[in-house]
Parts: structure tokens; sequence; C-alpha cells
């Protein structure tokens, strides 16, 4: 034990270093939205006696020891969180200042007021000695209203605070004992703090802050649980994980239950939706569902393509048929003979493009450019788009006699905010694709970060959440949280901290509303934040850019 200090030295040094103002600045009151939060962290005002029913009612369950182990292991992740975001908040500071963040968070908390015998800190040499007094322990209060005067101490949350903390702050297992407490009748209570390999019954100690037998006997039986319940799911339920897609959602089961419907024939199917929203994830869910699935699956992104080209991109060319035509190629469809063909953003092709199209649908043959010869393949055609194929019809834009061929069997993938439910599952699926990626372990998403994702609207779908989360993972340290500021960098801290609410269509919906209005405004602000660039506007606005060149010419 390193040498004893005089008290009243190291009580003079705490009453005057006390400065809590940096912690109470993380402490948000959201009263609008029923939240308090500590940084990111959600947390709670509780009264103390439900803390002591908690207590009796698992002594009476489970026994002393595991009542004992699940508090100490509460407090433990508690600590850990605190640690989390106080260690950060002091990055200038002396260590003893540094670390006295948790100390003063429990006074915050309302736990219990720390009082500093002995505090030694060296993180360079690995060394750490802590001898505090707890007055005002909660947890002795609840413990002797519930029991009277216990025969051990019973500080037991408290207790595992102190080790999470301190843990983390150190970067290795620091255990604490409590040698006095109030709940046996002693003034005060006193813990005792350093490495773990410095206690002489290191695996008895250890041991509270390892999952209890129990817990591990109830995850077996969940694990039991959940397998006799995918057991009983019917066929069309278990035919769901044919979609590299994930969900669990009525919306996104709905969508399934169509496409599966579908995917035996070789009718042509329409996907609408936003864009996002995973549209080639289900047209490879069809093709993995059909008979084709050993066939090539051949994806064409037709607003990528520029519309000279378009043609020989998708039924090939001829050598000589037009200048840098240097050797014959065959298309897209030839290359998917036999197997399935996705045109996403189908409304982009040509008047030439669109009538070549029309003639696959038919008649199952087309000629290569610059070729008389006449071709057959056997192709399914699953098209896409994320604007309203009628109403392009209406504009001359899209040929009507192809609307209606590809308009067979139209399915509208619904939108992330459509199918909040999945999020979680989305979530946990990009986190731990982006893990591996780049040999990172994080613990999720903050509170904060959690509720914000949830209420978000998304307006880039499932695309933006995923691009969202791999820049997230990139910016988060290893095994860290994710939080609020690296989900959204871009956005300043005062919009952050702001609820997102959706606007209201009803009001919107007024007397005098002009469709038309609206969305030239909505272009030439996209437009004007983009300094004119016409490609970065589309993209903003969640459009192609042939789309938005369309809408523009509209304008003037």
């Amino acid at each position: 034990m390193p040498q004893a200090k005089d008290a009243k030295l190291y009580k003079h040094y705490f009453e005057h270093n006390k400065d809590i103002q940096d912690l109470l600045d993380k402490i948000h009151f959201d009263t609008e939205n029923g939240q308090i939060w500590f940084d990111e962290n959600r947390m709670l005002l509780m009264h103390t006696n439900m803390m002591g029913y908690l207590r009796k009612d698992l002594y009476e369950m489970l026994g002393w020891e595991r009542t004992k182990r699940f508090f100490i292991r509460c407090g433990y992740q508690a600590g850990m969180r605190d640690a989390q975001v106080t260690s950060k908040l002091r990055p200038n500071l002396n260590e003893i200042d540094a670390f006295m963040a948790g100390p003063q968070m429990h006074g915050i908390r309302g736990m219990v007021h720390v009082e500093v015998n002995d505090l030694h800190i060296s993180h360079d040499l690995k060394k750490f000695y802590a001898d505090f007094n707890w007055r005002n322990s909660f947890e002795a209060e609840v413990h002797l209203n519930e029991f009277g005067v216990a025969e051990e101490p019973s500080c037991w949350m408290l207790l595992g605070y102190a080790c999470g903390y301190t843990s983390f702050v150190m970067g290795q297992t620091i255990i604490y004992q409590e040698t006095h407490c109030v709940a046996q009748s002693d003034e005060c209570c006193r813990i005792v703090g350093k490495p773990l390999g410095e206690w002489e019954n290191a695996d008895e100690l250890i041991q509270f802050m390892s999952p209890d037998p129990v817990s591990d006997e109830i995850i077996a039986l969940q694990a039991e649980l959940n397998t006799l319940k995918q057991n009983i799911y019917t066929d069309a339920e278990s035919d769901y994980t044919m979609f590299k897609a994930v969900g669990e959602s009525a919306a996104y089961r709905k969508v399934c239950d169509l496409l599966k419907k579908a995917a035996g024939s070789k009718v042509a199917i329409l996907l609408q939706g936003e864009t996002g929203v995973g549209k080639e994830a289900f047209a490879r869910g069809v093709h993995e569902g059909s008979q084709r699935r050993h066939q090539p699956f051949v994806a064409v992104n037709c607003a990528c393509i520029p519309p000279d080209l378009i043609e020989a991109e998708l039924f090939g060319v001829e050598k000589g048929a037009f200048t840098g035509a240097s050797q014959t190629r065959m298309g897209k469809f030839e290359r998917a003979h036999g197997g399935t063909i996705f045109l996403d953003e189908v409304i982009e092709l040509s008047a030439r493009a669109q009538a070549a199209l029309l003639r696959m649908l038919q008649e199952g043959e087309f000629e290569r450019v610059g070729d008389q010869q006449t071709r057959k393949v056997d192709v399914r055609i699953v098209a896409a788009t994320n604007e309203d194929l009628e109403q392009a019809v209406k504009e001359g834009r899209f040929r009507a006699d192809l609307y209606y061929r590809l308009n067979i069997f139209p399915v509208r993938i619904p939108t992330l905010r459509e199918r909040r439910e999945d999020i979680p599952l989305l979530i946990d699926y990009f986190i731990q694709r982006f893990e591996s990626l780049y040999s990172k372990t994080l613990k999720g998403l903050s509170d904060k970060a959690y509720s914000f994702v949830m209420k978000y609207d998304w307006p880039g779908n499932i695309r933006e959440l995923e691009n969202l989360l791999e820049r997230a993972t990139l910016l988060t340290d290893h095994q860290q949280e994710i939080k609020l500021s690296s989900l959204f960098p871009q956005l300043d801290q005062s919009t952050l901290e702001q609820t997102p609410v959706k606007s209201s269509l009803d009001d919107l919906l007024a007397d005098g509303f002009s469709l038309d209005q609206y969305e030239q405004e909505i272009i030439l602000t996209a437009m004007n934040k983009c300094h004119q660039n016409v490609s970065e506007a589309a993209r903003i606005l969640g459009i192609s850019r042939a789309t938005l060149d369309y809408r523009l010419k509209k304008m003037v």
C-alpha cells in the first residue's frame, strides 16, 4: 500500500478542485419529449425506494449472492458508460482532476458524496490506489429500510460503478472493496481500490464482474425459444431469406409475399419506390427465388449510360456501326441469356431504346446496333424506377405501350420511414459488416443517436443509413459508441439537439397550394445550394441528372 497521506490535505484538495460545471453542462432536461440526457446517454430520475423494492424482490427470487452480483454488474456498466463520456471532457487537466469526474458524477446523480482519503494515479506506470469515504449512500439507506442492519457491506451498485468507471479510465481491471458500510452501523461507508492483481482474493472478487450462470441459462432458453419459433414458421415465412435484404416488418413481408408469387413465372416486374429503398436487392431476390437462379443476373443502371450509347449497351454493337465501334460486342441482354436482367431507372431510356425494349418484351428478339440479324434470347426482365411512370406517359416522356407491358406486375417498395421497426435490424447488420471491414469493435449507437435515427425521415432510405453508418464507423474509435455527431458530422450541434419532426402535410395542403410552385422552389433551392451544379443538385434531390435536366427545361 502507498504511504498514507494526511486526510485533511486530500479533503482540502478535493474541496478546492470540485468544479463540476463541465459535467452539469452535459445534462439536458428535454421536458417536451419526456427525456433526460447526460451527453448522449438517456437518464432517469427515480425514487430511491424503488431500488429497495427491486433489491427485496430479487433477493426473494435469487438469494443474496445472485442479487449482489446483479447490482454490482449493473453499476459496473453504468460506470463504464459514464467513463466513456467524462474521459474526454478534461483532456488538459492532470490525472487526478480528470479522474475525479467519476466520483463527482456519483454526487450529481444523488447516489453518494465522495471524500478523498488517499489517491495515487499513474497511467504511465499502470499504478492506482484509492481510499474514499462515501457519505449519504442511497444504497445503504434503502438496504436499512428494507432489511435492517446488514451483516456485510451492502453498497453493491455503487461499488460496481467505481470498478467499471476506474477500469475504463485506467485501461486495466481495478477492483474496489467496501471495508465499512453504514448498513452495518458504521459511521460512513469506505472503499479501497487497486489493480486486480494486488488483491489476495482476486479470483473471488472478479467473479462478481462475470456473467451469472442464471443469465447464461436464460440466454440458452431464449436461443432455444427462437429456434422453436423458426421451426414453426410457414414455408412462406422461411422463404424471406431469399431476398438479400433485412427486415421483419409487415411492410417488408408484404413485398416479399408479392415477389415470391411472381418469382416462379416469366412475367415482367416493375419495382417502384424512392431512391435507396433497395430495389436491386429485391430484384436479386426474385432471381434467386426463380428457376433461373443458376443463370446470370445482370444489373443495368440506365441513368448512368449516355442516351446515344444505351442501345449498344443493352443490345450489343457490330464492328464499324459507328465511330469508336472497333469490335463486335454483345450487349447486356445476350449476357443475361437464361437469367434475369435488372433495368434500374428505366425511365431514362431513350425513345429508340424504349422501342427496342418493347420488341424484346413482346417477341423476345432484338438486333445489335449496326446489324440486321435478328437474335433471340430468353431473359426475365425486372425494371425499376423512382418516378411515376404513368405521369411520365402523360408528359410524353415514356411510351404508353411499354409502360403497360412493364406494369403487368407492379410492386411498390416501402420507404424506410414506413418500416421503422426494421431500422434496429439494419443498424446491427451494417455495423457488423463495417466492423469486419475496418477491423473495429464498436458498442453500437449511443442512446441519443439511436433515438434520433428512429425519428429521422431518411430521405435517402436504406442507402443513406448504410452510408452514414460506414462513415460513423470510420469516425468512431475502437470499443466506443457511435455518437450522433459521428452519424451527422455535417450538421451543427444545435440542429442535432432538435428532435427531427416531419412537416405536416395538412398544413402544407392549405388554400392556395401549388405543386408546380413548390417543385420549382425546391429545385431552385437545390441548384443554389449546389452553385448551379446539376449533377450535385440531382443527387441531393434523389433523382437522376436527366430527370432534373428535363424539369429545369420545363421551368424555362
